[in-house]
């Protein structure tokens, strides 16, 4: 499979890519520089939205606009502008990280420390509503989670463990909590991760220049080689949902490649899932 520069920039530390259907485009942050973009893969129209504070991930609302998991707390970006929080919970030291939204609607956000210092992570269950279930509250840096097709498993990485773990999922809860795949020492870190329309688990290496494929029975079927090290998260997008975006960083290389940062797509990668829009 052949990578193409969907979007060729200098990303900091770009993540979560996120297929936008209502729209046909292409949701993704860069952490560090504070910034939401989009792209349109039909017309290539971009645009970039600065935030006032790190931005761990935005995903597509049900009534439009955005929910964006930010440094203190969650908050909702409304289509005309208009920002309030969900749910503010600052903590010092500490931001929000990945995070991704369950078949129910829900959304599953995840918060490291700055330091990266071990347990100081959170994940957590927000609803339309603002209420907050906790889910995970010893991890270090939560990142990527996503469901099977039918919903009742759940995938999720704590990088600094080296494995994609996967839970029982039912009625808004994640129980059962074991290991689907490990990554081998030298092969780099799991970071963001998708489920496509096989129940194939798709994982983005950071420092590993890769993203693989592991099949529902946790066998590596597929790895598809980046020209950079840092290679954070991955989607499908486009219409028919068969492309994969993959996201990258830039952030602590003293000579980064000069595609660092970029959005590369492997078109034609398998099948993706429709990804649900939060309900709030």
């Amino acid at each position: 499979m052949t990578y193409e520069v969907a979007v060729r920039a200098e990303a900091a530390l770009g993540e979560g890519p996120t297929w936008d259907g209502a729209h046909n485009r292409l949701i993704w942050v860069d952490i560090l520089g504070s910034r939401v973009h989009t792209y349109d893969p039909a017309t290539g129209r971009r645009t970039v939205r600065t935030t006032e504070q790190h931005v761990g991930a935005a995903k597509p609302r049900t009534g439009g606009g955005l929910v964006l998991n930010l440094r203190d707390g969650v908050a909702l970006l409304d289509p005309d502008g208009t920002f309030r929080w969900l749910r503010r919970e600052p903590v010092p030291g500490r931001r929000g990280n990945d995070a991704a939204v369950a078949p129910d609607g829900s959304l599953w956000a995840g918060t490291m420390r700055y330091d990266e210092a071990p347990g100081g992570g959170t994940l957590t269950r927000l609803t339309g509503d603002g209420t907050a279930q906790p889910v995970l509250d010893d991890v270090t840096v939560s990142n990527g989670t996503g469901w099977s097709p039918d919903g009742r498993l759940m995938y999720y990485v704590d990088t600094p463990t080296g494995r994609i773990d996967v839970f029982d999922h039912e009625a808004g809860r994640a129980a059962g909590r074991r290991p689907f795949a490990r990554i081998e020492d030298g092969a780099g870190f799991p970071d963001g991760l998708t489920v496509d329309a096989d129940g194939c688990v798709w994982v983005a290496l950071w420092e590993g220049a890769a993203v693989r494929r592991y099949t529902p029975d946790g066998r590596l079927d597929r790895v598809i080689e980046l020209p950079v090290p840092r290679v954070t998260a991955c989607a499908f997008g486009g219409a028919d949902l068969t492309d994969l975006y993959i996201t990258t960083a830039r952030t602590g290389l003293a000579a980064p490649h000069p595609l660092a940062g970029s959005l590369f797509v492997v078109p034609g990668a398998g099948r993706g899932l429709p990804q649900p829009a939060f309900a709030g």
